[in-house]
């Protein structure tokens, strides 16, 4: 027949001076064990106290936000800042002659610019004389006869 198990408690008699607190000897007597006798003994040897909420200064319950933010900021926000930057000093360099590719992916040559209305006209062939009129930002880029960097 088997005995169910029990959790004695034994008082710590062995400390000679003062305590910090009460001190106990837990041990678990018995066969049967079970995942509530565990739960007390963990609740026992814890000084009976539930964990409460975890205890920190404002600073370190922020910091991982900070170092998101940071991230965020310079590895997203900030290269899109000058990649708009380049792309609105490359449009406000359009000028007549100059050989761009639309976001159409049309070539030509530009034949007439009007910032104020932010409108281009590109002409596209030669021999009819065909020419677009777009907005000026369908431009995606202008075409240099300058090897760029990239090459080798």
């Amino acid at each position: 027949m088997r005995r169910p198990g029990r959790l004695v408690c034994h008082r710590r008699p062995d400390r000679l001076e003062a305590p910090q607190s009460d001190e106990y000897h837990l041990t678990l007597q018995g066969d049967a064990v079970t995942s509530h006798s565990i739960a007390v003994l963990l609740l026992a040897a814890d000084g009976g106290q539930p964990a409460g909420p975890p205890q920190g200064s404002l600073l370190t319950m922020l910091a991982p936000f900070i170092i998101i933010m940071f991230l965020f900021y310079f590895l997203l926000m900030r290269p899109q800042k000058k990649e708009q930057q380049r792309r609105q000093e490359m449009l406000s360099a359009v000028k007549k002659n100059d050989r761009v590719v639309t976001v159409g992916g049309v070539y030509g040559v530009v034949t007439n610019v009007r910032t104020e209305a932010d409108e281009v006209t590109v002409k596209v062939d030669e021999a009819t004389n065909t020419k677009l009129r777009m907005t000026l930002s369908s431009i995606a880029r202008i075409i240099t006869d300058e090897p760029d960097g990239d090459s080798k």
